[in-house]
């Protein structure tokens, strides 16, 4: 169920779903959630586990959680217990339950008046006990959160270690009980003499009895769970992979003790006993799912990975001392001391001190960065050498990396559109094999050879069993969930989670220039001093001027005095001239600074400076002059570099045989030369912010589906217009709403890296599909008996078992391989190609070719 995307009025929410086994659970689940009045769009995930719902109006998770209960499954809450002060009346307790229902992920709250408490069951992946306790203080009433009275809710690994470890229990007892029946039933088969022996020594009837008694506890001890959820699906209507196992297993049980307490019930020579093939069913799948559990638990580890990062407490400086604080406990405007070696906490700004800090976690850049006074600090990066302090500016949801792993979970549990085939065949999957069942049956039991009724029932019992629609199922999420934690790792965040699929297409790729192929903050490269100038004199006088102004060259140019120590006098009549440049009194001097015009305006020749200007414009660097008192004092260059790796980013993306071309604003010669020292042919320069979503058009034209690489700020226009926007994060700007993907650590490779991922991953689902249907489709045929005819084999319901649960655990170990992906080479380590020096442009059109043919 789905609305237009300008109707819904609340962002998904997530909802933990238990109890889902296969891909035919899913599709009742979201029929089930999709009859709730105001659910715009939903979306179930059998990998995460997880319902993604959006509402046309106001979220209502109690007819959510209702409606998933009644479809036979249910959804995870967890509870917290919370300490509340100043409570005095009813009243306040209702103002306080009031408060907590009112935020949006609770199910359920109660406020105990007497003990001063209160508890609250809510679904962990939409709100936390943080965002709880701040709205009941809100409302007046201080709040906090008691650890003792309640476990943080389990996490993706440790919720499918705790299954695995339960059914490794159950898979064990299994083992233990159906092992004798096997060894009794088919021991005779491969151990000479050993019926006779059994015959004359124990007898049948006994043999049946201890076999029917074993079998039985394994079917329902261990095996309970096949049952008590695969039969009450079968009575709704709604069969699962869980029927299909009940009936299968259950049937050959079912007839075997039937043989075993009244064989006069059947023909001569068809009460035969399948004990040991329903015990064996049972213990298969149980060890199938348990190692399915584990490798889900492995799946998530990116995510276990990043919130492990999070330190569980912090010094807070109160009243001069630093008080080991724990997390939930600080709140903004706290100011924390950081020492040597420790894990920062949460975002903050900081306002004592320095050190250096390694942000690698969050950028992917090795060097740490350095720490001053004003400095952004973000939580879970590791302080290096020095001691600071912070003031906390953001806690709990609002941090960077809770952002980051919102957004990697999100991007986990989409549902990618090449998962729509697979949706419609599992929707009917189930009930298809039931009908195969019975047919098998009746054909066999009609025209099988004698003892017909046992081959009908081996057939029918092999068609239940062998059919995998969880293989179908996880296919897709599984590879999802894998791919994208694998890209957070490598500093690639996918917004939205069709991007992962969609990045894949396109062989085009758009980049804008500036903060994308360069660093976008310009830097002083050059100095030149007439004569009769020192250079360090030269470069302080220019600094004092331009130390008033707040343009980015001037900005650069300060920050190279301050680099060698120079000092920076006062300026005064400080006057900037729009497009000419800036001039000051500094010390009794007047200095000017600026364009050549400028200059020409002041009349001072600059002619002796013709050369080298010209051969600076020419390396996309910006010359200005300097002139004291009226009179040349020297040529100073300004450039913005080249973004490091930019250029091993272009050979890497060419290696992927895509076509680049350079979108800029910039003026022609400058970004012809920017194209030429990376190694890009087609440039399309001095284009406005809203022209380049024209521009973006016109290369769909031309060459189909185009990526978009800029900064995500100035570029969100052509973000959004190009198939896939790619954003270039800096540091905390994760949060880029226009654009498909973020590229956290602001590093270009990183393209190439979530393409070759992409591909990877897509590669990585046809595989798994492709497993998945030819299994069924060829399996499923040999089960019912298709080679007896020509070979004389049936399967066993034994082999059967053992098929389907590799299937299932076939699809998920082939989508864990993608935890080992590496991007191409360049990304991160090495460089592909050294950058090229900066060249004179070969074309002055705004639109330069430089390779001599445009690329259509």
């Amino acid at each position: 169920m789905s609305a237009h995307p300008d109707e819904i009025s609340s962002p998904p929410v997530s909802v933990p779903i238990k109890g889902m086994h296969c891909a035919s659970c899913v599709g009742r689940v979201e029929k089930a959630i999709a009859t709730v009045p105001g659910v715009a769009d939903v979306s179930v995930n059998l990998a995460t586990e997880k319902a993604s719902v959006s509402f046309l109006g106001p979220v209502d998770l109690d007819a959510v959680i209702a409606a998933i209960n009644k479809a036979g499954y249910s959804a995870v809450l967890a509870s917290a217990e919370f300490s509340i002060a100043q409570m005095t009346c009813d009243h306040c307790v209702k103002t306080v339950e009031e408060a907590f229902r009112g935020v949006t992920g609770v199910v359920d709250a109660t406020v105990n008046l007497a003990t001063g408490a209160g508890v609250v069951r809510y679904v962990s992946s939409i709100t936390d006990p943080h965002s709880i306790a701040k709205a009941a203080t809100e409302a007046g009433y201080p709040t906090r959160e008691i650890k003792t009275g309640a476990a943080p809710p389990p996490s993706h690994a440790a919720h499918h270690h705790g299954d695995a470890e339960t059914l490794a229990r159950d898979a064990r007892l299994a083992l233990i009980l159906t092992l004798p029946v096997f060894l009794l039933e088919m021991g005779a088969h491969f151990i000479p003499g050993l019926h006779g022996f059994l015959m004359d020594t124990i007898g049948m009837q006994p043999i049946r009895i201890a076999e029917f008694v074993l079998t039985a506890i394994v079917l329902f001890g261990p095996g309970r769970q096949f049952f008590t959820t695969g039969v009450p699906a079968l009575l709704r209507g709604a069969p699962e992979m869980n029927s299909l196992v009940a009936l299968g297993a259950g049937a050959a049980f079912l007839y075997s003790t039937l043989a075993t307490f009244a064989p006069q019930l059947f023909p001569e020579g068809t009460a035969q006993v399948y004990f040991e093939s329903a015990g064996v069913i049972v213990t298969l799948i149980l060890f199938g799912r348990m190692l399915e559990a584990r490798a889900k638990g492995r799946a998530g580890a990116a995510i276990e990975r990043l919130v492990g990062l999070q330190p569980q407490s912090a010094a807070v400086l109160k009243g001069g001392e630093a008080v080991d604080t724990p997390l939930d406990q600080i709140v903004v405007g706290d100011v924390v001391l950081v020492r040597p070696g420790e894990k920062i906490a949460v975002d903050g700004v900081v306002v004592e001190g320095s050190s250096f800090v390694d942000e690698s976690m969050l950028t992917g850049e090795a060097r740490p960065v350095q720490k001053a006074a004003g400095s952004d600090v973000v939580g879970a990066t590791i302080n290096t050498t020095g001691s600071f302090s912070f003031k906390v500016t953001k806690i709990g949801a609002d941090t960077a990396l809770s952002h980051i792993i919102r957004l990697v979970e999100q991007a986990q549990g989409a549902k990618l559109p090449i998962q729509a085939l697979a949706d419609k065949i599992t929707a009917r999957f189930v009930p298809v094999v039931m009908g195969i069942a019975a047919a098998t049956f009746l054909l066999w039991l009609l025209l099988g050879p004698a003892p017909s009724l046992s081959h009908a029932l081996v057939a029918m019992v092999s068609v239940l069993i062998i059919a995998c629609p969880c293989a179908m199922g996880l296919a897709t999420p599984m590879s999802v969930m894998v791919g994208a934690g694998r890209g957070a790792e490598l500093g690639v965040l996918f917004r939205k989670g069709d991007a992962l699929q969609r990045l894949s297409e396109p062989r085009t790729a758009a980049l804008d220039k500036t903060g994308t192929i360069t660093k976008g903050a310009p830097e002083l490269t050059d100095l030149a001093p007439a004569p009769g100038f020192a250079s360090d004199e030269l470069l302080a006088a220019v600094a004092a001027v331009e130390a008033r102004s707040e343009h980015p060259v001037a900005a650069a140019i300060v920050a190279a005095a301050r680099a060698k120590g120079l000092a920076i006098k006062p300026a005064e009549q400080f006057l900037a001239k729009t497009g000419y440049g800036v001039e000051a009194i500094v010390e009794g001097r007047k200095i000017s600074i600026g364009a050549e015009r400028f200059m020409t305006e002041l009349g001072v020749d600059v002619s002796v400076f013709a050369q080298e200007a010209a051969r600076f414009a020419a390396e996309a660097k910006s010359p200005l002059y300097a002139a004291i008192d009226g009179r040349l004092a020297g040529l100073i260059c300004v450039a913005d570099p080249l973004a490091e790796g930019a250029a091993s980013a272009v050979a890497a993306l060419r290696g992927l045989g895509f076509r680049l071309v350079m979108v800029t604003g910039d003026n022609r010669k400058t970004a012809a030369a920017i194209a030429n020292a990376v190694g890009i042919d087609r440039v399309i320069a001095e284009v406005l912010p809203e022209g380049k979503v024209a521009e973006v058009r016109r290369l769909q034209t031309e060459n189909g589906r185009v990526i978009f690489v800029g900064d995500g700020v100035n570029d969100a226009p052509a973000l959004a217009a190009a198939d896939i926007g790619l954003a270039i994060g800096k540091g905390t700007d994760v949060a880029i709403e226009a654009a498909d993907a973020v590229l956290i650590g602001g590093d270009l490779r990183a393209v190439a890296a979530a393409v070759a991922l992409s591909r990877a991953t897509m590669r990585n689902i046809k595989e798994n599909l492709f497993w998945a249907f030819a299994y069924n489709v060829v399996l499923i045929p040999v089960a019912a008996g298709a080679l007896y005819p020509f070979f004389g084999i049936m399967l066993s319901p034994m082999l059967a078992a053992g098929a389907m649960a590799f299937s299932s655990i076939f699809v998920v170990l082939n989508a864990l391989r993608l935890r080992g992906f590496m991007p191409p080479a360049g990304y991160g380590a090495e460089a592909v190609g050294a950058p090229r020096s900066i060249a004179p442009a070969a074309a002055p059109a705004a639109e330069a070719d430089l390779a001599g043919a445009r690329l259509r």
